[in-house]
């Protein structure tokens, strides 16, 4: 179902989605009968409170966390008990490609900015090159394992939020079970719901507030498919859309695209003349500020079609740029004396 994070909820409490029953996992009910969503705040609030039929399955395991996470026992139709350990995701590994992206992105956060970060390997090593920052913030629709490096170098410390200043604030986290002990019961840490947390004018509300996403592939107008490979679907819309808006309302946000600039082996570019057939926009053209690979960074706000498709031909694979060009050259973009593809960026570093 194409649907923004931010408004899943209300598919639930206006009827489009009726819920004959929700189960969910909790943490056992404190002194005044209340349990912890814990690590899945997100929708599942929304999910008891408007199905038919609500089942909690109390597990001791199931961290306590702070924010908006808690519903009295009284709330559940029945409840269950399973002493059980939460599902454990392992961060992947930081290869080369990644490395370089995560380097190149690191250099469009400024100290006192407010990060918005996935799970996998480009935020990872994003966050490791951002642990000599300053007064760095989180507003993210969730957590991993790679958040409690970057805090424990003292990067983060959420004092120029204008937005929950102070605190961390997410939806649900997904992890290590470190990750999970960490935020048990950590005050510092707060979760609400996906359409508090993803609400675009939410977002909005933290000044420099730096989105951090990823693409299949971008067209060279700067258009972004997230969720499908031509006619097959690779995966839902997610949060995407609501932090790429929120960060370009936000006064200082940049709204970041990240991601290598191949796929198969480095047999087919990510960055493509027009998007495959079938596939859908997820992220409209004129929302991206920064698309980044591994050869660096393209600056699209404000920019003319022309401009746009030079730029991305410019952080595209060397082998496949000739053929962007030429491509881009049939459709007018650009002039056809225009014999070459932009230099490359310079080295990191140089």
């Amino acid at each position: 179902t194409p649907v923004f994070l931010s408004e899943m909820s209300s598919l639930f409490s206006d009827g489009t989605l009726p819920l004959d029953a929700a189960l969910v996992t909790v943490s056992p009910p404190d002194e005044f009968g209340y349990c912890s969503l814990g690590v899945s705040v997100d929708i599942s609030m929304s999910a008891v409170r408007n199905a038919t039929i609500a089942i909690a399955q109390i597990n001791p395991q199931m961290p306590r966390t702070a924010g908006h996470s808690f519903i009295h026992i009284s709330e559940f139709t029945a409840c269950i008990e399973a002493d059980e350990p939460l599902q454990a995701i392992e961060a992947p590994a930081i290869d080369s490609v990644t490395e370089r992206i995560g380097q190149y992105v690191a250099m469009l956060v400024e100290d006192g900015a407010t990060l918005q970060f996935g799970v996998g390997k480009i935020p990872s090593a994003t966050l490791k090159y951002l642990q000599r920052h300053k007064d760095l913030g989180i507003h993210s629709e969730m957590l991993s394992d790679s958040i409690m490096d970057i805090i424990a170098s003292g990067a983060i410390t959420n004092r120029k939020k204008t937005f929950h200043p102070g605190k961390i604030v997410t939806s649900f986290c997904m992890g290590s079970e470190r990750l999970y002990k960490f935020v048990h019961n950590n005050p510092h840490i707060e979760f609400y719901p996906s359409s508090y947390v993803n609400k675009p004018t939410n977002i909005a509300k933290n000044d420099n507030m730096i989105s951090i996403n990823s693409a299949l592939e971008v067209d060279l107008t700067g258009q972004v498919v997230a969720d499908s490979l031509g006619y097959d679907f690779y995966s839902g819309i997610g949060g995407q859309v609501d932090f790429v808006s929120g960060a370009s309302m936000s006064k200082g946000g940049k709204p970041i695209i990240a991601m290598p600039s191949t796929a198969q082996n480095e047999t087919v570019s990510r960055i493509v003349p027009c998007i495959a057939e079938g596939a859908g926009v997820t992220t409209s053209r004129g929302n991206v500020h920064y698309i980044v690979t591994e050869y660096g960074i393209a600056s699209l706000r404000g920019k003319s079609i022309r401009e746009r498709a030079l730029e991305l031909i410019r952080v595209a694979h060397p082998k496949f740029r000739a053929h962007l060009l030429a491509e881009v050259r049939k459709h007018y973009w650009v002039p056809h004396f225009q014999q070459k593809y932009p230099t490359d960026i310079p080295e990191l570093g140089a």
